[in-house]
């Protein structure tokens, strides 16, 4: 038997369960992840004797941009997937509704360039090569498991209007209009 990750996707949940499913997976990505990320960087590099990444003050100035652009990306497709959508990033609680709204208009898959993004910034705050090496590497995956199975599934469920938006939205890097 197949385990079915998105057996529940279809089904609406009630605000009140979707924001308490919310805690826990906001502890976990905006506490959790990080500080693994920090510990994990910093224990990697010292493995592996990498230096270092510091340029003083380049690498706070972009860790911070970076930061201070992916987690409002993030939680703003975080609260457009609670209110339009009437679901929550967690897949068996995904949105009821195709989103095609800003910040969906970036990209489909903006909460997910906002993450990247952050923890790069992180990785940058504390210069550790190994922390930014595992949030590209954890990151290319993350996207390879969207494209190969999330996909597949909005196109199941949404049909023409799913391929409609996925031929003018790009998938991941949003295009810049001068």
């Amino acid at each position: 038997m197949k385990f079915d990750l998105f057996r529940n996707a279809r089904r609406e949940f009630p605000e009140s369960q979707r924001l308490l499913a919310l805690i826990p997976a906001g502890l976990f990505f905006v506490g959790l992840l990080p500080f693994l990320l920090i510990v994990l960087g910093r224990t990697f590099d010292r493995w592996l004797g990498l230096p270092a990444l510091a340029f003083p003050p380049y690498d706070l100035i972009l860790g911070v941009l970076l930061i201070a652009a992916g987690w409002p990306l993030a939680i703003w497709t975080i609260i457009v997937q609670f209110t339009a959508g009437r679901g929550t990033p967690i897949p068996a609680m995904a949105p009821q509704k195709l989103l095609v709204q800003p910040p969906y208009t970036l990209c489909r898959n903006p909460m997910t360039l906002g993450a990247i993004l952050a923890y790069l910034g992180v990785g940058v705050l504390i210069g550790s090569i190994s922390a930014l090496l595992l949030v590209i590497l954890l990151g290319a995956r993350l996207l390879w498991y969207i494209h190969r199975n999330e996909e597949p599934q909005l196109l199941e469920q949404f049909g023409q209007d799913y391929a409609d938006y996925r031929q003018r939205t790009p998938f991941f890097f949003p295009r810049i209009k001068f």
